[in-house]
């Protein structure tokens, strides 16, 4: 009988262990599959994913809403502290869609940053919310209309969060300062086309990112047909110009009928053109039956002047 209970003490020790290590075996499993899909979808460290599974009892959604709220309030306690320090670094974001054009620029202190696809998505964020500003606004069939927004109002803009929280979400995550610097927006009637350049082009890293251009420059150029049709060739023609509003820095457009100044000219239309300096830009257009009503121009990091938020 002892022999028969010693053999039973002996069964019963060594079959807890064993179920118990199965079921921890695949509890842990199911923890790790659970982070990995977690630390895959918001980008965060795994240490915060684990805190986040934790604190919400390994419900998913509510983890990823948790390490969101979080992480808005990290940033902006992070903004703060970094809030003075230089961001002169960045990029420019362009984005055409039909008759509507947007030029965006947003800056952190490295271009280490710059080149980092969240960054880069935080500046399409920019792009989008300022389109549906712009398409907000009434066409105006006779003309363009042609639209400015500083830091302030596009904080105040939204995508599918506000750009203010987007921007909280970035600092966090990135642990630079930044700043929503401009944006620049053109709604053209349909015999009305905008040129468009970047100089300094940067590739995007995420697919979701290819109908976006980055760059340390770029222009808008409005231009329209002296006939009134829009030929084949003008995307190109609107490209060069937009090249040459980038290379020269024109203050103005000018008109046909001034005297060039030389190198030293502002006025677009009498300056040496960039691709043909024995022409100038005027003399390039003339015969082209191409007229320019007004451009755009962005660098990176450069001290903006304050422009009229809209003109027609």
């Amino acid at each position: 009988m002892r022999a028969l209970r010693g053999l039973i003490s002996q069964a019963l020790v060594s079959w807890q262990p064993v179920g118990l290590f199965h079921t921890g075996v695949r509890l842990l499993a199911a923890d790790k599959d659970l982070l990995v899909k977690l630390r895959k979808k918001t980008g965060y460290s795994f240490m915060n994913c684990k805190k986040a599974l934790e604190q919400c009892a390994n419900d998913f959604k509510q983890a990823e809403t948790w390490l969101h709220q979080q992480a808005q309030k990290e940033g902006w306690d992070k903004a703060s502290k970094l809030q003075g320090r230089k961001t002169k670094e960045g990029l420019v974001g362009l984005l055409q869609d039909g008759s509507t054009s947007v030029m965006v620029e947003v800056n952190c202190e490295t271009d280490f940053v710059a080149r980092n696809s969240k960054f880069q998505q935080l500046v399409q964020q920019v792009a989008v919310s300022t389109l549906r500003h712009c398409q907000s606004h009434p066409e105006n069939t006779s003309s363009y209309v042609k639209g400015f927004l500083c830091g302030d109002e596009l904080l105040q803009l939204k995508a599918d969060e506000s750009l203010k929280d987007q921007l909280a979400l970035a600092i966090g995550k990135l642990g630079e300062n930044m700043i929503m610097k401009r944006a620049a927006w053109v709604k053209t009637p349909s015999d009305i086309f905008v040129g468009s350049y970047m100089h300094g082009i940067l590739m995007a890293d995420l697919p979701s990112l290819t109908n976006m251009t980055f760059g340390k420059y770029g222009a808008l150029v409005i231009c329209k047909d002296s006939d009134g049709n829009l030929k084949s060739n003008i995307s190109e023609i609107g490209r060069r110009l937009g090249q040459h509003v980038v290379g020269m820095n024109p203050l103005l457009v000018g008109s046909l009928e001034d005297e060039s100044g030389g190198e030293t000219e502002t006025k677009m239309l009498a300056q040496p053109f960039l691709l043909e300096p024995s022409l100038t830009v005027g003399q390039y257009l003339q015969p082209r039956g191409i007229n320019v009503l007004d451009f755009i121009r962005f660098e990176c990091g450069e001290e903006a002047e304050s422009t009229e938020s809209t003109h027609t």
